[in-house]
């Protein structure tokens, strides 16, 4: 894995992160998000970056983009693993 999030939680503005329920997104799917959504690389090249098959890189797209929609349709925290500490 070669990108890391610039933070380590994105949460509703003005609710305390002990309120909203909390989701968290996987190294491997911020990853695969970064590569495929934001650089705009085609799955076969970013699945041999990452060291899967097209399928398995297809899944964990698929799982992390039901995950933001869940944080940004329903007010929920998205937690990031392997991200900077910071204070919440």
């Amino acid at each position: 894995m070669c990108g890391v999030p610039a933070n380590s939680c994105f949460k509703p503005n003005g609710i305390p992160m002990k309120q909203p329920e909390q989701i968290t997104l996987d190294s491997d799917e911020f990853e695969a998000l970064r590569l495929v959504d934001l650089l705009k690389m085609q799955q076969q090249h970013a699945a041999i970056q990452i060291g899967v098959s097209r399928q398995t890189l297809a899944n964990v797209l698929k799982s992390a983009r039901f995950k933001l929609m869940d944080c940004l349709t329903h007010g929920k925290a998205l937690l990031m693993k392997n991200a900077p500490e910071e204070k919440l």
